[in-house]
């Protein structure tokens, strides 16, 4: 049997940048949503415990696909392996120069 695709996923939730990695990503039937499913997190049995792997774990416990807005999305990559599912503050220096996709700034309405 052939081995299914990992993809990591890296994204903006409220201030915090997550990253996940899933075994399906696609352009969901929701217009402007990405569709991330089977949502993949390391084996439970470790005995070093990381908190922002389980509070992922909790967040996304019984989830069987989720949606995220493509503006929220920050990367999409293919990888032959898993890593370590990730909640980071937006701020963090370890991400580099990652910041929200510009959003455009409309006109103040004149009379």
């Amino acid at each position: 049997m052939a081995s299914k695709s990992i993809f990591r996923v890296i994204f903006h939730n409220q201030g915090n940048i997550y990253e996940v990695y899933a075994h399906e990503v696609s352009q969901g039937a929701m217009y402007a949503f990405v569709e991330v499913g089977e949502i993949m997190f390391g084996e439970r049995s470790k005995v070093v415990v990381d908190p922002s792997d389980e509070k992922l774990k909790s967040e996304f416990a019984g989830v069987k696909r989720t949606y995220i807005p493509l503006q929220a999305i920050v990367r999409i990559d293919e990888v032959e392996k898993e890593g370590q599912a990730k909640i980071m503050p937006a701020g963090d220096t370890k991400t580099g120069n990652v910041s929200a996709f510009p959003m455009p700034i409309k006109p103040p309405l004149t009379d």
